[in-house]
């Protein structure tokens, strides 16, 4: 027998061996391999009913905020101009914010971990803001706002701010558009929060510290639709 069979039948010796040790393990403890394998389906059968029952429910979530956007997108009625018939209308935006805000609440309640209930959330401020319940309004916008999903939670702190000035807590509304400034997000850029704070401060009678985020804005890029918002109060065109 040559060098070269002898070494192959040892690797085949050593092949075989360590083949016969895994078998030997399997039948001295296969109550215990039974219960790992089981333990191991058990895992994945629950990851993927979890994961069937999220997108179970985020398809529910969707249609029911589907639902109550269609019920938010009702005309107004305008008084000049006829209904056709079977035509749905609300005679006013705060009867149809009425109508829709316990759709968006509900979503809001029952869907709190899907991207449907985050935006039921928002829009749940908005409808109770519209319906004048700006108690209601300040509390969705200030839970939407601690939010993880951060483009709600911008809107939400954007419309939490203009609620704040609209009755007088214009520091706490400084606070908020100066941190939507310094964490921008897709939904609120910081040029969107700086033109909203320059109004602020135009209407508390602080034209010069309006006209400094005017002149910001002008000068990072006059192309844009916040540049030319800027140059136009800077020229003094309303």
């Amino acid at each position: 027998m040559d060098a070269e069979t002898r070494s192959t039948l040892k690797k085949d010796d050593v092949f075989i061996h360590s083949t016969q040790v895994g078998l030997d393990w399997v039948a001295e403890n296969r109550a215990k391999a039974l219960r790992i394998a089981i333990g191991v389906l058990v895992v994945i059968a629950l990851a993927v009913a979890a994961v069937i029952v999220y997108q179970q429910r985020s398809t529910a979530a969707a249609n029911a905020f589907g639902s109550a956007v269609s019920l938010y997108s009702t005309p107004i009625a305008d008084p000049a101009q006829p209904v056709p018939p079977g035509v749905k209308t609300f005679a006013t935006a705060a009867d149809r914010a009425k109508a829709a805000n316990p759709l968006f609440e509900d979503v809001a309640k029952r869907y709190s971990s899907t991207k449907a209930g985050h935006n039921a959330l928002y829009f749940a401020g908005l409808t109770a803001g519209e319906m004048g319940n700006t108690t209601g309004a300040e509390a969705s916008f200030r839970k939407a706002g601690d939010l993880h999903d951060a483009n709600i939670a911008s809107l939400a702190h954007l419309a939490l701010a203009n609620l704040l000035t609209q009755h007088g807590q214009t520091s706490d509304a400084i606070k908020l558009y100066q941190d939507l400034i310094n964490h921008p997000s897709s939904t609120v850029p910081a040029a969107t929060a700086q033109l909203q704070l320059a109004q602020l401060y135009e209407a508390s009678n602080q034209p010069a510290e309006a006209n400094k985020i005017y002149a910001l804005l002008k000068a990072k890029d006059p192309t844009t639709a916040a540049g030319q918002i800027a140059a136009q109060k800077l020229s003094g065109q309303h």
